[in-house]
């Protein structure tokens, strides 16, 4: 059944403390990612923070619930660690979000996942996480003394059951240095400007990140965030209105400076575990992106101390690898993930996905 507006009108918006603790929830992955994308790559943090502080209130005040919204975890990993720049990275994004919207018009969303293969989807996400420890790593190494105190802050909180929270820590002292570094920053509106980090440029890199990206993005953000609105929020959203969002969330983002972003199912989750039950915690988190937009300058970018980044990547990388291993079963399905993520790593993401999908389509065919 398609989503109906009418719907989230049945939900009026609430700005109570479980909404604000909920709204936490979709940022514990998304502000590390957007802080190590700022610190490697020519990107405008002001202008991002801006689009998703947009895109998180229109999306939640639209569907009625704490929808997520996140960044395209494959395309960022790969402009984190170097295989694309920002206008790769750029022309990705409006790539992806000209076909999400396509298909999610036309209802093939669900006709796209059967012909890829989820342990393919599932091996590009370890692919992702393998690129991105390997950049953990190159950060750390550093200084290991601040990286080695960070990671016993996260594992310490994770043993008391604080495990999410940890990340927020990290980031937290991270920009307490870099304050104390820089002094604190006079708030600055972004530029108004189209691409005002990099005109878009497509390259072999980009249409590769789009193709390994789509996998990702049809079977996390889409079908597998359906399914949990209904089990979460019993809220009947079909994959195809998602790829629709998606899609045009891409579209207007990216020409104002902001970075291929999708909803996720992860995101969704964590929202709701940490008490969010309308699209106000949408509202709450948009408005703190935005005021982050205003003091998020280039200084206290680079007095970001990098051994504090790499412990948010290798947290971000542990994440999207158990993300990528929690449904698999079977050991050919095991295999194949194990599989595409090592091609990954070794080779590139792209090799990998076609490699991956025709394998998988010679064992289907072997049923």
């Amino acid at each position: 059944m398609a989503y109906s507006s009418s719907v989230a009108a049945e939900s009026d918006l609430e700005f109570s403390t479980s909404e604000l603790t909920g709204a936490l929830g979709d940022s514990v992955t998304v502000l590390p990612l957007l802080v190590a994308l700022a610190a490697t790559t020519s990107v405008s943090l002001p202008h991002v923070l801006v689009g998703f502080g947009v895109f998180q209130i229109v999306w939640g005040v639209y569907y009625g619930m704490p929808m997520s919204i996140e960044p395209m975890k494959a395309l960022i990993g790969l402009a984190i660690v170097g295989s694309l720049s920002y206008p790769e990275l750029a022309a990705a994004g409006l790539l992806a979000g000209g076909v999400l919207l396509a298909v999610g018009k036309l209802g093939l969303v669900g006709h796209l996942q059967r012909v890829v293969g989820e342990p393919v989807i599932r091996g590009i996400q370890f692919a992702v996480a393998l690129l991105l420890l390997e950049a953990a790593v190159g950060l750390s190494t550093g200084n290991l003394p601040v990286a080695v105190a960070g990671l016993a802050i996260v594992g310490l909180l994770a043993l008391v059951g604080y495990r999410a929270v940890s990340v927020l820590l990290v980031l937290a002292i991270g920009g307490i240095v870099a304050v104390a570094t820089t002094g604190v920053p006079t708030p600055r509106l972004p530029e108004l400007a189209l691409f005002p980090a990099g005109t878009p440029t497509l390259s072999g890199a980009a249409l590769e990140g789009t193709v390994a990206q789509l996998g990702m993005t049809v079977g996390n953000a889409a079908i597998a965030t359906a399914l949990l609105c209904g089990d979460l929020y019993d809220r009947d959203v079909s994959p195809d209105t998602l790829s629709t969002s998606m899609g045009a969330t891409c579209l207007a983002a990216i020409p104002i400076g902001g970075v291929p972003m999708c909803h996720g199912s992860g995101g969704l989750a964590g929202k709701y575990a940490f008490g969010a039950r309308t699209g106000g915690a949408n509202v709450l988190l948009g408005i703190g992106y935005l005021a982050l937009a205003f003091v998020a300058t280039g200084a206290l970018l680079a007095a970001f101390p990098l051994a504090v980044l790499g412990v948010l990547l290798v947290v971000v990388a542990l994440e999207l690898a158990r993300a990528a291993f929690e449904p698999v079963t079977g050991h050919r399905s095991l295999t194949v993930v194990v599989g595409v993520g090592a091609v990954g790593l070794a080779v590139n993401v792209g090799v990998a996905f076609a490699l991956g999908a025709a394998v998988f389509w010679v064992l289907s065919g072997r049923d």
